[in-house]
């Protein structure tokens, strides 16, 4: 958590320009037979309980939904929650009859799949943003011609700006489409102040990564942080 920076213009100047992404990521992709074309985020991720949560003590005993992903798990587990890893398909349902009380999820996505309808509260604390991989079977992309190649590249460029594009202003406008269709939702975004609790995990969480994954997840992360900078630096 707390790895992505908030200020749009930096996250995005990250995605773009990364080594971590455009250089150590691909190799990894290819070690299980994929070309990774780019990557891009689609939002701060919002939390949605049925109690509002503003400290990690209000996630104390809260069954949290996360996906199927042992950081995600380490993450919620160090805010305090009971992670509970769940296919998304069963979340709406669990959500109502209380099996969880709460999930987390980009705005947009809040919005549209109605996460308003089966929880309370949204609450934005800043600790991640949704990050997607556009990726095609390495196989399929190596057999193709290199100009074709080039056109799926040129291609993803394209897509690559348009949605950054796109996602301009989504956030807010979605938390505005959330509010407008359940008025009594409330929705919390949290100080700098009121997020330091939550922030305060990320060196364990950090912890349990490198733990996770080793000298290659150490080595990432690090190369992760200097292009962050990077983006801060070409962003002032």
């Amino acid at each position: 958590p707390y790895l992505l920076p908030q200020d749009e213009a930096t996250l995005q100047e990250f995605f773009r320009n990364s080594k971590a992404i455009n250089e150590m990521f691909p190799k990894l992709y290819a070690e299980q037979g994929l070309e990774l074309l780019t990557m891009f985020p689609e939002g701060e991720v919002c939390m949605t309980t049925q109690e509002p949560v503003m400290s990690p003590a209000d996630l104390e005993g809260v069954k949290f939904r996360v996906m199927t992903n042992p950081l995600l798990v380490e993450s919620y587990a160090a805010f305090g929650a009971t992670p509970t890893p769940l296919p998304w398909g069963e979340v709406y349902g669990a959500l109502q009859t209380g099996i969880i009380q709460g999930q987390e999820n980009p705005g947009f996505f809040l919005d549209s799949t109605k996460m308003y309808e089966v929880t309370e509260v949204v609450t934005c604390i800043g600790h991640n943003n949704f990050t997607t991989a556009m990726m095609a079977n390495k196989d399929f992309f190596d057999g193709l011609s290199e100009e074709d190649q080039q056109l799926v590249r040129n291609a993803t460029a394209a897509a690559f700006d348009h949605i950054l594009g796109y996602q301009a202003g989504l956030q807010e406008k979605s938390l505005e489409n959330i509010k407008a269709a359940k008025p009594d939702m409330v929705i919390n975004i949290l100080s700098e102040e009121e997020r330091q609790p939550f922030m305060e995990t990320a060196d364990s969480v950090e912890a349990a990564f490198i733990e996770m994954t080793g000298e290659s997840g150490k080595a990432i992360l690090e190369q992760m942080k200097a292009d962050l900078e990077a983006a801060h630096a070409a962003t002032k």
